[in-house]
């Protein structure tokens, strides 16, 4: 019976004493060359061959929180500009109430903006307008502002689904269950 699971490979007691001594063996080396070294003794790799050594990183990181290995100091920290995004700025459009009906309104133009020099406008719009600010999707998504009468009325995003979600449970030593029931937050692109 598998001690642990991570993203469908069962961590065996046999596995963790591999890490364990795989650790030891190579008490200089880094996170990622540790990583590299277990992906090729398991031959784990992705579905192109390249190892998984980032989501091997992933179990590592999990197996060290729940106290099952001591992994070494983390040597380097890769600067990620995306990490600390600024907020998008105010712009200035025209703001007086529009009172006339939709049908008065025609024709409405959809204006897809991601990757052009309107997509500022659409964060900051969704920033100032929407009640929970603007967030940069993740993955492959779409962006488009609702125009009439050469203002902006509307914004509209759509995102890739998440791969795969699941229910898990951290019990009180901090493991995973899965299985279970559970209250599931998933994360979706608003409409404002």
């Amino acid at each position: 019976m598998a001690e642990f699971r991570y993203r469908g490979r069962e961590i065996l007691e046999k596995d963790i004493l591999y890490i364990r001594t795989l650790i030891e063996h190579y008490p200089q080396e880094s996170r990622r060359k540790l990583s590299v070294r277990l992906c090729e003794a398991w031959q784990w790799r992705q579905a192109n061959g390249a190892l998984r050594d980032m989501v091997c990183r992933g179990m590592l990181l999990m197996l060290e929180r729940a106290g099952q290995i001591a992994l070494p100091p983390v040597s380097y920290v890769r600067h990620n500009p995306l990490s600390h995004r600024a907020r998008p700025e105010p712009v200035l459009i025209d703001k007086t109430a529009i009172e006339d009906p939709l049908r008065k309104l025609q024709p409405l133009e959809f204006e897809q903006v991601r990757r052009t020099t309107q997509e500022p406008l659409f964060n900051s719009l969704m920033e100032e307008h929407h009640y929970l600010g603007y967030e940069q999707p993740v993955g492959e998504h779409l962006k488009y502002l609702v125009w009439a009468d050469g203002r902006p009325i509307a914004c509209l995003a759509w995102s890739s689904a998440p791969r795969h979600l699941g229910s898990v449970i951290a019990t009180s030593d901090g493991t995973p269950r899965r299985g279970e029931a559970a209250s599931v937050l998933s994360r979706t692109t608003r409409a404002s």
